[in-house]
């Protein structure tokens, strides 16, 4: 009834997929949200066929099946001298939008004490790894978030902060760099 590579939908759900396997009446899908499920093929109800051999054409990433095809250029084993500008930079974007899929139910006390919680476990990861430099992006908005991140940052002996590139961040991020102590 079904084949590799049709389009179904489940009957008693908001779930669609493409048929991966067939083992006797048990069909295995790849849904649209990227997980493998197996339904009974009674519970499924074709949306699409795969025979429709035109439809497949159709479908076909050319560029993308080219790429594949293509032998990768020799790598240069030049060293490439590395000015400063070019170290590794950690950016850590404080927007509540990109800490958590969606935001419903989370008041500001609740968004402001995540957003603070990202930014001491990133702080403390980058003292951890040595890493010189960190940029949190917290934005303009109100500032608040930028005076929590100011008295936070302030309590640390071992760094030194102030606002960040203003042509790259514009007003909205705090740049904190770690004082290294040397060792004898």
């Amino acid at each position: 009834m079904f084949a590799k590579g049709d389009k179904v939908s489940v009957l008693d759900d908001n779930i669609n997929g493409v048929v991966i396997k067939i083992v006797s009446n048990q069909v295995t899908i790849d849904t649209d949200e990227g997980f493998e499920l197996t339904f009974n093929e009674k519970e499924l109800i074709l949306i699409k066929s795969s025979g429709d051999l035109m439809n497949n054409i159709a479908m076909t990433n050319f560029s993308s099946v080219k790429k594949e095809k293509e032998i990768p250029a020799p790598r240069s084993f030049a060293k490439e001298k590395k000015s400063k500008k070019d170290e590794f930079v950690l950016e850590i974007d404080l927007h509540i939008e990109k800490l958590v899929p969606n935001k419903k139910g989370m008041n500001n006390y609740d968004i402001l004490t995540l957003q603070m919680d990202t930014a001491k476990r990133q702080l403390e990861f980058a003292m951890r790894n040595r890493i010189p430099k960190i940029v949190f992006i917290h934005g303009v908005g109100e500032g608040v978030l930028k005076a929590e991140l100011d008295f936070f940052l302030g309590r640390y002996d071992n760094l030194t902060f102030q606002d960040a590139n203003y042509q790259k961040y514009g007003l909205g991020a705090t740049e904190v760099y770690f004082i290294q102590k040397k060792t004898l």
